[in-house]
């Protein structure tokens, strides 16, 4: 019959497994960030390159999809490597959900790409197919995110996914702001959308502050540039004016400023993806380190001459042992409180998620229309999108089918 040592080493020895698979899934938040900057410059290109009619960045964006397709192979590698055969893996169903459906746009995007060669879509079309395929890489960071049952690198995963989505919508507004100036013209839905725009990604900085270790922190107030920010501040102003007619000629402007302040954003997330490494490899030697004394003390104790007779436990180890048992429940309930502060921010996602699927069987929408149609009201109303999915859930139960 086991023994409560037993089951005490082998809680220890799971820790350290979990641990071991966050290291791994850490690798592949790396290479993911990696091609989303990727795919993010290629899609700001595409946006000068179909807004001007061909006119600009046509070598541009063949060198950009050339970079990203050399990045797309990695990401390819890391998602091969990954255990589908094994049942262990935490939140594996909806990680690997994710995952299906990422590949699937993956394979889709030569197409899209010949599509944006012939011209034969729009600026805004481009850039919403651009827009799912790095919302899906972006949900792979988020299920890696609440997956984590160590509660540092959950925070430090919490801070990377909403700095990494602060980001994503900066790259959107870049997008947004080179076809508004390379068409020379915005309407008032492109008005109200750039707006929303600026005030999600203050939304989603505040979050990574509140989680980003202090090292992080520092690392990205030293990535601003004044002059960058002051200039795209002033070019925000000047392409979300009610004024009918823009400078063409201002769309490189943006995009080669709103791009120095991306390009100073990914090495942030350079820094937070080191950072979350070094947090796996400490923990997990750490971990290592607690059972390697907890098996010897427990050894020393089992072979101590007070132990009774026929191997029964003396009240020596047995206080040892109850020491022991105690002080793992103590630690797991601080680490479970711990958790739940942080997978705080990470509920609100999916609220909205869920609010989604609402919409979408309630509407007969398409993942991408119930965003869409959220994110309308949240502007409508000027609210925050957390907010208004909310308000939809609330009304799950007077909605015909709703409940179906």
């Amino acid at each position: 019959m086991k023994s409560a040592t037993s089951f005490l080493l082998a809680a220890r020895q799971c820790e350290i497994a979990e641990l071991e698979e966050l290291a791994r899934t850490s690798e592949l938040v790396g290479v993911i960030g990696r091609f989303v900057h990727a795919l993010q410059r290629e899609r700001g290109i595409c946006n000068v390159f179909l807004g001007s009619h061909g006119r600009r960045f046509a070598a541009q964006r063949l060198r950009q999809v050339e970079e990203c397709s050399q990045v797309e192979g990695e990401v390819r590698a890391q998602l091969e490597a990954l255990e589908t055969g094994s049942r262990c893996v935490r939140n594996g169903s909806r990680l690997f959900s994710r995952v299906a459906m990422v590949l699937h746009a993956l394979d889709g995007l030569p197409a899209l790409r010949a599509r944006v060669a012939r011209q034969a879509l729009s600026a805004r079309d481009a850039t919403a197919a651009y827009v799912k395929l790095v919302t899906g890489l972006l949900g792979v960071v988020f299920e890696a995110a609440d997956s984590a049952t160590d509660p540092k690198v959950s925070r430090a995963l919490v801070a990377l996914f909403n700095f990494m989505q602060g980001k994503e919508l900066a790259g959107q507004e870049r997008a947004l702001g080179a076809g508004v100036f390379a068409a020379g013209f915005i309407d008032a839905s492109g008005q109200q959308q750039w707006r929303h725009l600026i005030e999600s990604q203050e939304t989603c900085f505040q979050v990574f502050a509140d989680f980003a270790d202090a090292e992080v922190l520092r690392a990205e107030r030293a990535s601003r540039e004044p002059a960058v920010l002051a200039e795209v501040e002033r070019l925000r102003r000047l392409g979300g004016s009610t004024r009918r007619e823009l400078d063409p000629n201002l769309s490189q402007a943006w995009y080669d400023w709103a791009t120095r302040r991306i390009d100073a954003m990914r090495a942030v997330e350079d820094v937070l993806a080191r950072h979350l490494r070094e947090l796996c490899e400490a923990r997990i030697a750490q971990a290592r380190s607690e059972l390697r004394d907890q098996s010897a003390m427990l050894a020393a104790l089992a072979s101590d001459p007070a132990a009774g007779p026929g191997g029964s436990f003396g009240p020596h180890l047995e206080r040892s042992i109850l020491d022991l048992l105690q002080e793992q429940s103590r630690r797991l309930q601080q680490m479970g409180d711990e958790l739940d502060a942080v997978r705080a921010s990470l509920n609100e996602r999916k609220v909205v998620e869920r609010a989604k699927g609402l919409l979408m069987a309630h509407r007969q929408l398409s993942e991408d229309d119930a965003y869409k149609a959220l994110r309308q009201m949240a502007m409508n109303q000027n609210r925050r999108i957390v907010d208004v999915a909310e308000a939809v859930l609330s009304l799950a139960e007077v909605l015909p089918g709703a409940s179906d």
